[in-house]
């Protein structure tokens, strides 16, 4: 079967005192899945999933329209840090060398779920869709830290963030069920060149 794995599209900043931050799609985020879901129309997808946590399904449902398929919820696939009173987008983060960017490069974890839990909660979810659609294809609309883990366990690399997930970047993972999962493509954008060519060209 083939794993489409999606990376959401770029949300709100969200700071809360407390309780977790869930924030929405931005205005930018909305305009990536759509066009997310123009370039992945015309694939013979049998199944979308997401998150359960708002950019992912909001980043999956305009696919899933276009498709006449549902959005189905993975708990599994929700990001390590799902449970924080905030949410700062990667770029941002990375431009100031915000101390949590600078924490995530030391290779540090900060999460009411240990390593070992996340990993294998993933990895456990990945299983579970690889069993259920056997033969098929399955968009898994999720995150940069679960991406990051799924992948390196493909590869059989150490567990940490070694790459870059763009916003709505798309990764490609073969797979038989009880057996090998290879990697086909990873961090596929070019359904964002028209964005990025309309914002130069303004």
């Amino acid at each position: 079967m083939e794993l489409i794995i999606v990376r959401h599209a770029l949300p709100l900043r969200v700071e809360k005192e407390s309780g977790a931050a869930d924030p929405e799609l931005s205005p930018e985020g909305h305009l990536q899945a759509k066009a997310l879901s123009q370039y992945l129309v015309h694939e013979s997808i049998d199944a979308v999933y997401s998150s359960p946590l708002m950019r992912a399904r909001q980043t999956a449902a305009p696919l899933a329209t276009q498709l006449g398929l549902s959005v189905r919820e993975a708990d599994g696939v929700a990001e390590w840090d799902r449970n924080s009173s905030e949410y700062i987008p990667m770029e941002e983060m990375r431009a100031t060398n915000h101390p949590k960017w600078q924490a995530m490069m030391r290779g540090e974890w900060v999460s009411d779920e240990d390593q070992e839990e996340f990993c294998a909660r993933v990895r456990g979810a990945f299983n579970s869709l690889i069993e259920t659609h056997q033969s098929e294809c399955v968009v898994v609309v999720c995150h940069g830290g679960v991406i990051n883990y799924y992948i390196s366990h493909v590869l059989n690399m150490p567990t940490t963030q070694f790459f870059y997930p763009h916003y709505t970047s798309i990764h490609r993972v073969k797979a038989v069920a009880g057996g090998r999962q290879s990697l086909v493509t990873l961090n596929e954008t070019a359904h964002l060149h028209p964005l990025i060519n309309s914002r130069t060209t303004l």
